[in-house]
């Protein structure tokens, strides 16, 4: 089993930058603790979208799945709120859910104006409500997959995390529509709530989180072992 894990944003793309926190270094931190101890499994080979604080394309991150013919692509990022939002959530890809699910996609999927051509490479404009919306479902069969793999990751983070609950959700992430495998995207919590982001930017957070995280994927592809044999 090849499963590909995408720590969101880096390089010139510092994501949200909630109290002074870095959700572009956050993200990796946690991404490659997931990557260590699923790596652990003799089974399962990990594949990253970046390793190091450096810019890659939302189509790019798409592809190297693509490539790979992963079983799986976890793309793992941290929230932001004007208000003290707090909690985790987990999204697969969707048609649009609802108007605040629709501005945490427009504002991940931003990160397309920061590349070079995006005109050319995207039929796509990520600041249009219209464009969100309007965007079909392309991976319709793995859905049920998708959903099942953030069932797993919710609840674990929400049970043995005890995180405040934000529920798996549908919604229109680029980086999701790129794959053509179970995809979900992961908001590890809000930056800009000091207690959360704290907690986040923090070794003993990431870890926690991370764990979580990789115990869920691990127990997913048992099940899809299960399921094969």
């Amino acid at each position: 089993y090849t499963i590909v894990i995408d720590p969101g944003h880096g390089g010139h793309d510092p994501g949200n930058i909630g109290n002074g926190y870095r959700e572009k270094n956050i993200a990796l931190r946690v991404a490659l603790k997931v990557g260590e101890i699923i790596e652990k499994q003799k089974d399962i080979k990990v594949v990253f979208t970046r390793k190091k604080d450096v810019f890659v394309e939302l189509w790019k991150r798409g592809d190297i799945a693509n490539d790979m013919k992963a079983d799986l692509f976890v793309s793992i990022h941290c929230d932001s709120h004007t208000s003290n939002a707090y909690g985790a959530g987990t999204f697969v890809l969707g048609a649009r859910g609802n108007k605040q699910n629709l501005e945490i996609a427009k504002r991940e999927n931003s990160v397309i104006l920061l590349e070079k051509d995006y005109k050319q490479k995207y039929n796509y404009d990520p600041n249009s409500p219209e464009s969100v919306i309007g965007l079909s479902l392309l991976q319709e069969e793995n859905l049920d997959q998708s959903l099942q793999l953030a069932s797993l990751i919710q609840n674990n983070l929400v049970k043995n995390l005890k995180r405040h609950n934000r529920h798996v959700k549908m919604d229109n992430f680029q980086v999701l529509r790129e794959t053509i495998m179970p995809s979900v995207l992961i908001e590890l919590g809000f930056l800009t709530n000091k207690n959360e982001g704290r907690f986040l930017n923090s070794k003993i957070g990431q870890q926690a989180m991370s764990t979580s995280i990789a115990n869920s994927i691990i127990a997913f592809v048992n099940q899809l072992k299960m399921n094969t044999v």
